[in-house]
């Protein structure tokens, strides 16, 4: 399993942690406050036993949803201070799980370094634009060849970021779009994007037996990848 879907799995287990009533109402209770939590405070405020909440306070660390400091809560320091107070504090880690999967963080990066570079440089958006994606995908394919990737297919590669490749005769079609609301308001931008990515996924594959095309159809990615001519 490869660390893309290895995320994905730890992803759904920290929201599938989060179906447990008990559990929930104390995640909610601890973001909501201003500093760490302890397990005493929580168990109070929520009416609980102690135990309980430690067990699912710590349930919910586990699932990387909080993170736990230690901290005096006497404000003494040395010896006879005591031991550092288990505390509880939303994590910093951002939990997303999206199926059909989607990356509109990646569209919103580039769509946000095109804009910067043609208000400082003047050239237009739509052509930074396409040359960062380009850019990207050559760098995506790249990473492809690193140690313990082998030599991916272009098939593997898009599988990896949520492309649904599947085989259509000797052309590779895309069953998803991971841009895919994006692309249903800003079809041209968008569609441009994925092609100038997809294109420069191949040549980072040092693949030239594919070229990427747009291919727009109902319920797909825009772009297919066609045999070279």
């Amino acid at each position: 399993m490869d660390q893309q879907k290895e995320a994905l799995t730890a992803d759904v287990s920290a929201i599938a942690a989060l179906e447990e009533p008990t559990r929930r109402r104390l995640y909610d209770h601890v973001v909501r406050q201003p500093g760490p939590v302890g397990r005493d405070e929580a168990a109070a405020a929520l009416g609980l036993a102690r135990q309980t909440a430690a067990f699912h306070l710590d349930r919910l660390a586990d699932a990387s949803l909080l993170d736990v400091v230690y901290e005096r809560r006497s404000g003494r320091t040395g010896p006879g201070a005591g031991r550092p107070a288990k505390l509880y504090r939303r994590s910093t880690k951002q939990v997303s799980v999206s199926l059909p999967e989607r990356h509109y963080e990646l569209a919103g990066r580039l769509l946000a370094q095109a804009v910067d570079e043609s208000a400082t440089t003047g050239e237009p958006v739509r052509t930074v634009l396409h040359r960062k994606a380009h850019e990207l995908g050559r760098q995506l394919g790249g990473l492809g060849h690193g140690p313990g990737h082998g030599h991916p297919t272009a098939l593997d590669l898009l599988r990896r970021y949520g492309f649904e490749p599947r085989e259509d005769g000797e052309s590779i079609v895309l069953g998803n779009c991971p841009f895919h609301a994006l692309a249903r308001e800003h079809t041209e931008t968008v569609c441009g994007m994925n092609l100038h990515l997809l294109s420069g996924v191949l040549q980072g594959l040092a693949d030239d037996g594919f070229e990427a095309r747009l291919s727009p159809a109902p319920g797909r990615c825009c772009v297919r990848l066609d045999p070279v001519a």
